[in-house]
């Protein structure tokens, strides 16, 4: 287990980590010294190939995340403000192009930055019980960890508006109905549930995992024609795989595959 001040990083498998956001004391909000702890996480999958998948959290049932810690940002001048926010959105990108899928398992609360980095993740798990909003033009900001650019994405821009500019809390329920969440789960069963998903994904061929993710990311907002030439030149870096001849291997010999990510 890694330990650091405000993110406790635990080996699930060999091939999993969980990451949890570790303090419940102010709702698990990120200050200066959390990001760029989830900055250092997230940005070493960009070189390093042993793990297939990432499922963060947030400590106890209360809260995943609460956002900025507005109790450090209340003593920031406009120039501090600024600088800090640079951090954030360091951290929202190593998130968002992280290249081995990243589940969050929504424990409680996720509002402001802690909806923005849930939507960053590439899906969802969430207690029966969590609660989601954008709060931030109560606060005189607006949202700036790209959540008036992806919650349209995923909820249409009619209902995106009438969430970010009446800063309405929604419920998990209705996170599952607009597909902010993809499973609701039983209060305290939803880090099992994603690390169960994270285990599943973790046994499958990882360098096609990657570039499924890739191609998904990059195609989605392009035209049909320039997606699907995305897609096939993502599948071709995988035909002179060794996973792709087990993976047919297997197939054939009727046994599960053993891949090796090579």
């Amino acid at each position: 287990m890694e330990r650091h001040a405000a993110l406790r990083v635990t080996e699930h498998s060999h091939a999993i980590l969980l990451a949890t956001l570790d303090r419940p004391e102010v709702a698990n909000a990120f200050d200066t010294a959390a990001a760029l702890e989830l900055c250092e996480l997230f940005e070493r999958f960009q070189t390093e190939q042993r793990y297939r998948c990432v499922v963060i959290t947030g400590a106890g049932d209360r809260a995943f995340c609460a956002g900025a810690d507005l109790k450090e940002r209340n003593s920031l001048s406009d120039a501090q403000w600024r600088s800090q926010h640079e951090i954030f959105e360091r951290m929202f990108r190593a998130v968002r192009d992280c290249p081995i899928p990243v589940v969050a398992a929504v424990n409680g609360a996720a509002y402001a930055g802690g909806l923005e980095l849930v939507l960053h993740c590439d899906f969802a798990y969430a207690s029966a019980a969590a609660k989601f909003a954008l709060t931030e033009v109560s606060l005189g900001i607006m949202p700036g960890g790209g959540g008036t650019q992806t919650l349209p994405r995923v909820v249409g821009e009619r209902r995106a508006k009438e969430l970010i500019l009446a800063a309405r809390p929604f419920s998990a329920e209705e996170a599952l109905a607009w597909g902010v969440v993809n499973r609701l789960c039983e209060p305290g069963k939803v880090v099992l549930e994603a690390l169960l998903v994270a285990e599943r994904i973790a046994g499958l061929a990882p360098l096609a995992v990657r570039q499924a993710k890739e191609a998904i990311r990059q195609g989605l907002h392009r035209d049909l024609d320039s997606a699907m030439q995305i897609e096939i030149e993502a599948y071709n870096r995988l035909v002179g795989t060794e996973d792709r001849r087990e993976g047919l291997r297997a197939f054939n010999e009727k046994r599960k595959p053993k891949f090796e990510g090579r």
